[in-house]
C-alpha cells in the first residue's frame, strides 16, 4: 500500500496541486463569484441643460429634458426589471436614463442600445450580439437610477431596444424595448 507521505514528496502530487490551485485562481478571475452577492447602487440624478445659446448674466433657469422613448425591463440570465427612457436635453444631446434598476451584479457589464427584438426567456440571452449596436458604457451599478449619453450618431430609428449585456459571457441579463412617445 502507498502511503500518503510517500504520494505527498512525489513531484506528480507537486505538479497536480499546482495546476488545482492555478485552476482555481484563473477560475475566480474568470467567474467572480463574490458578484452574486455584491450590489452597487447608483442613484443619479435626472439630467438637465440649460438652453442652448444661453446669455451669460441672465438666468434663463433649466429646461426639463423631453422623453422621447421608454422600455421596461425584462429578465433574461439574471432576473432584471426598472425602466429605461430616451430624454432630449435642452442642448441637443440626448441620454439614456435607466431608473428603479435591479439586476444581479456580474463581471464586465455593459449597457448597449441594439437594433434586436427583446424575446421572453432564454430565447432573448444571446440575440444582441448578432445585430448592430451602440455601447453606452459600463453598468455604473446594479441598483438604482443612473444615465448614459448615447453618441449624437446613434440612429434610434433603428436602435430600438436595451440590453445589460455581458460582454464577458456573451449574454444579456436583461432587456428593454424602446416605444416611441
Amino acid at each position: 500500500m502507498v502511503s500518503v507521505r510517500k504520494i505527498a514528496r512525489s513531484p506528480i502530487a507537486w505538479v497536480f496541486t499546482a495546476l488545482v490551485v492555478v485552476g482555481l485562481g484563473a477560475a475566480l478571475v474568470l467567474f467572480q463569484p463574490w458578484r452574486l452577492v455584491t450590489d452597487t447602487t447608483v442613484n443619479e440624478a435626472v439630467p438637465t441643460a440649460g438652453p442652448p445659446g444661453g446669455m451669460p448674466g441672465i438666468d434663463t433657469g433649466e429646461q426639463p429634458p423631453r422623453t422621447l422613448a421608454t422600455g421596461t425591463f425584462i429578465s433574461h440570465e439574471h432576473g432584471t426589471s426598472g425602466t429605461v427612457s430616451v430624454l432630449r436635453l435642452a442642448d441637443g444631446s440626448r441620454v439614456l436614463r435607466v431608473e428603479d434598476l435591479d439586476t444581479s451584479d456580474g463581471p464586465d457589464l455593459h449597457v448597449w442600445l441594439t437594433d434586436a427584438p427583446v424575446l421572453e426567456g432564454r430565447a432573448g440571452w444571446g440575440v444582441f450580439d448578432d445585430g448592430r449596436h451602440v455601447d453606452l458604457g459600463q453598468l455604473k451599478g446594479n441598483k438604482g437610477r443612473q444615465n448614459y449619453a448615447i453618441p449624437a450618431d446613434a440612429d434610434l430609428a433603428a436602435l430600438t431596444s436595451v440590453s445589460i449585456w455581458c460582454d464577458r459571457f456573451n449574454v444579456s441579463f436583461g432587456a428593454a424595448a424602446l416605444r416611441a412617445v
